[in-house]
């Protein structure tokens, strides 16, 4: 009897493992990864995203990325007498942890934020200026703005607080489908307000005086965003964390992480230009009809195609920085217009004319950088000296000319060089879209633009800048992921926050 009782009990175990294997999604076997995935752009999120869909589908799978450019995209670089300076993204936040994470895994060597002292000029007459004393520091700005500036100091904070959640909730393989959602889960309703508006109107709200946001936020946003405060109120935020300690970069150039993450992820580069996108029906060498995206590109040699299951868009959706055609898709792939911001950056080796933002003369100007107030009429949007990017102690030459750095919305012309430097001996200029115009509120384009086909780009309706590009790649690469093998649990998860504090 209690044999028969026992084969009866290991024949309900055994159906009762059969059973489990079919319906618990947790024991369901991977489906095998896809052969081929592309990736169009081989700037930072470009790159990234290889790194990270390597990781998540493994050796295996073939990877291209397409590049009209060189490697790096935006960031890039402008050589003056034979030495490079960062032309865009120059520093990064010590919080920046997938950054961070790339130069150990490659093996990067960095340097320090070379700083020096700050002035802010209303084109005019310098409205602040810092001392190299800090006590000096606080006592000027509580005199001029009161306590505004460590209000302002704490609002960044608290933000960065719970933005810095997304590293656990990707440490834990969580993906999200929108930017809407991401933020969302980070913020609440806190950061969806505060994506859709304006900087000013948030902190109006909460009480900071027009002054200080003219002579304090304004001139900080110029520099990164080329605005004052009608940026949305989030890249606002992440625009003033810019000026926190512990800044770095990477020596030799932050490009030198996209060509890193390229060879750590054995991808295959493209040198050309995507034309189009289309999905078609292909069979495999297993015999069955399967959903392909056909990508169509011009190179050297002519024009060529490929065939690959999955493609992500790493390269904004902008008729002047990429012009991809989506053919036949059905229903249409929505067309949304990202606007970027033109911006030139111009590198002068020169003495400069002090006298253009205070009545003081050179030898008793020792700021190293100066912004622009939002009200101002200036015709640049700020100018500092800069270092090389093997070098963070930028030094002068012989006759005492520094390598200045302006931002501006158009190009110099000499008379405005000459007003700016006493005397030159060199100049080079870099034209480029270099970010979104930022016009809130404003709605972000989709991560999932059909079935296989994802857009990284759209994060930088949030905010543009290298870590957020890299957030967006490890996401999409996540989500890529999770929809290939049937994950729905572990995409847009609901109060993820709580959800992994009980965890833990």
């Amino acid at each position: 009897m209690s044999r028969a009782v026992g084969e009866l009990v290991s024949s309900l175990l055994v159906l009762c493992l059969l059973l489990c294997s079919w319906v618990c999604p947790g024991s369901t076997e991977l489906r095998a990864p896809p052969d081929k995935i592309a990736i169009i752009g081989a700037g930072i999120g470009g790159t990234s995203a290889a790194y990270y869909l390597r990781q998540k589908f493994g050796k295996d799978v073939k990877i291209d990325v397409y590049e009209r450019g060189e490697v790096g995209g935006r960031l890039a670089t402008l050589t003056m007498q034979g030495q490079e300076y960062e032309a865009g993204g120059s520093v990064i936040h010590p919080l920046n942890l997938h950054m961070k994470r790339f130069v150990k895994d490659l093996g990067l060597s960095t340097v320090q934020s070379s700083g020096g002292l700050v002035g802010v000029s209303n084109g005019e007459t310098l409205v602040f200026e810092e001392s190299s004393w800090l006590i000096i520091n606080i006592i000027k700005l509580i005199w001029q703005y009161g306590f505004q500036p460590l209000r302002l100091h704490m609002w960044v904070e608290d933000i960065f607080d719970k933005f810095m959640r997304i590293y656990r909730y990707q440490s834990h393989d969580y993906a999200f489908s929108s930017v809407e959602n991401l933020l969302h889960s980070l913020g609440g309703d806190d950061f969806l307000g505060i994506f859709n508006q304006t900087l000013l109107e948030t902190l109006q709200k909460a009480g900071f005086s027009e002054k200080f946001l003219d002579e304090m936020v304004a001139p900080i946003n110029r520099v990164n965003y080329g605005q004052g405060t009608d940026l949305n109120g989030f890249v606002g935020a992440v625009s003033l964390a810019c000026t926190d300690s512990g800044l770095w970069a990477v020596e030799g150039g932050n490009k030198r992480v996209c060509s890193g993450l390229l060879q750590a992820s054995k991808s295959n580069l493209i040198s050309g230009s995507v034309m189009s996108i289309e999905e078609k029906t292909r069979t495999k060498q297993t015999g069955n009809p399967t959903k392909m995206y056909e990508i169509v590109y011009q190179s050297g040699s002519g024009t060529h195609s490929d065939f690959y299951d999955i493609v992500m868009v790493a390269t904004p959706l902008n008729q002047k920085m990429s012009n991809i055609t989506f053919l036949n898709f059905d229903p249409p792939i929505e067309e949304f217009h990202q606007y970027y911001k033109h911006i030139v950056t111009t590198l002068i080796k020169g003495k400069l004319n002090s006298t253009a933002f205070s009545s003081r003369a050179l030898d008793k100007f020792d700021l190293r950088t100066v912004l622009i107030t939002g009200n101002s009429d200036l015709f640049i949007n700020s100018i500092g000296i800069v270092s090389s990017v093997k070098d963070n102690d930028p030094q002068p030459s012989t006759d005492g000319a520094y390598v200045w750095k302006i931002f501006s919305q158009k190009t110099l012309t000499k008379e405005q060089i000459l007003k700016l430097f006493l005397s030159h001996e060199d100049a080079v200029k870099k034209q480029w879209l270099a970010y979104p115009y930022y016009k809130p509120p404003e709605k972000s384009p989709p991560i999932i633009l059909h079935d296989r086909l994802y857009y990284l780009n759209g994060i930088e309706r949030a905010a543009s800048a290298m870590e957020m590009s890299a957030i967006a790649a490890h996401n999409a690469a996540l989500l890529a992921y999770h929809r290939w093998n049937g994950h729905t649990h572990m995409i847009d998860q609901e109060d993820l926050y709580e959800k992994l504090k009980t965890e833990l």
